[in-house]
């Protein structure tokens, strides 16, 4: 897709060392002693993929290489094919159960030592790989960790030695010390939203060129620690809900292959029907966002991402509502769906009016992430 940023491409099963920064990525020579300073970046989980893109891109413009890993998990590996990543996979997901979750998080830590003691790396950089804080803490090697959800959970015992958050989360949000806390303005989504290009053949490659409301609905990550059996609840009332609505269609996109297997165990008549579709193979969120009249999901970055768009968006998350949650929804951008009722007297199901491109965006997000990596990076935090 056009408007997918390429980072260089080589073989999956190498590690992601990034050679001499080409001379298109910068007019001016880069020192050797930036050169030296490798930037290791563990992608986690699918959000990252497009989140890192820009990221990493800022910073090979500055010469400094950028190391990467990625779990096999969540379509993190299709996604970073598609973005042309360059990287190693290490580990993969170890399900919803509590031990067996801690059990892969040391597993995975001890698959990535090898490669991170090879590469070296100046810091480490995640927005949330535990995995990684750990490993960083056993080499001795600096880290990183950007979120921009108050409540998640890192590794036990471990805290990173900065983080990076969105201004809207309050300082006594954060479980570091204020000093180790950095901001940036906007959301996440903010981020890399600006260099989206709509791609219309979309539509047609999913047989939705018809006058059907389309609706994106996503999922509760039913295996992640935040997860609650209410949000599973809402997610039932809206496929029974906007099944029985004969203009609607819905494009499904499950986070893993378990998850679709048993919805379409759970509703076969409305997969049957066409009511509901699973893309075969793996899109770009935002381009499907864009596309469709509203989206409806049970996390965090679809919603973001349709909100940053402009797309009328639904949350049925029922965990811990965010700050950055609260702040959409205050400022109209996101609708919470708080029970079964509201699934039925919130949501407008009616064709948006959608520009040809959406409206320019800041790149103020990306410029004060990619400073801070830098800053931190020089000692001059």
């Amino acid at each position: 897709m056009d408007h997918l940023l390429q980072v260089r491409a080589t073989n999956t099963n190498s590690v992601s060392v990034a050679p001499e920064v080409p001379a298109q990525a910068s007019t001016r020579p880069v020192a050797r002693a930036v050169r030296d300073k490798k930037i290791w970046i563990d992608l986690d989980n699918s959000p990252h993929v497009p989140f890192f893109a820009p990221i990493i891109e800022e910073l090979e413009k500055r010469g400094y290489p950028v190391v990467l890993t990625a779990r096999d998990c969540f379509q993190v590996r299709e996604l970073s094919d598609l973005f042309g990543f360059r990287y190693q996979l290490i580990g993969h997901h170890y399900g919803k159960n509590k031990i067996a979750k801690f059990l892969g998080l040391c597993i995975r830590a001890l698959q990535m030592v090898p490669a991170t003691n090879r590469a070296k790396p100046s810091i480490a950089v995640s927005h949330g790989s535990r995995s990684q804080l750990l490993v960083s803490k056993l080499l001795g090697i600096r880290s990183v960790t950007i979120t921009d959800y108050e409540f998640a959970t890192l590794a036990v015992g471990i805290h990173p030695d900065w983080m990076i958050v969105p201004d809207v989360i309050a300082d006594d949000a954060v479980k570091s010390p204020k000093s180790r806390v950095l901001k940036y303005p906007g959301i996440k989504e903010d981020v890399y939203v600006p260099n989206f290009i709509p791609q219309p053949e979309l539509l047609s490659k999913l047989g939705l060129a018809g006058p059907e409301v389309i609706v994106t609905v996503r999922p509760p990550a039913t295996e992640a620690h935040y997860h609650v059996p209410e949000s599973d609840e809402l997610f039932e009332e809206v496929l029974n809900y906007l099944g029985g609505i004969p203009q609607v269609k819905m494009v499904l996109l499950p986070r893993n292959e378990r998850q679709a297997s048993a919805i379409r165990s759970s509703k076969p008549d409305l997969f049957s029907s066409g009511k509901i579709i699973i893309p075969e193979h793996v899109v770009d969120g935002l381009n499907l966002a864009w596309f469709s009249d509203l989206v409806i999901s049970g996390g965090g970055t679809m919603n973001r991402e349709a909100a940053a768009l402009g797309v009328p968006v639904y949350s049925i998350f029922r965990g811990k509502i965010g700050a950055v949650d609260h702040y959409l929804a205050a400022s109209g951008r996101l609708t919470l769906i708080e029970s079964r009722e509201q699934v039925h007297t919130k949501l407008n199901l009616v064709h948006r009016n959608r520009p040809a491109r959406p409206a320019k965006a800041s790149h103020a997000a990306l410029e004060k992430i990619v400073e801070h990596i830098v800053a931190i990076v020089e000692g001059q935090c």
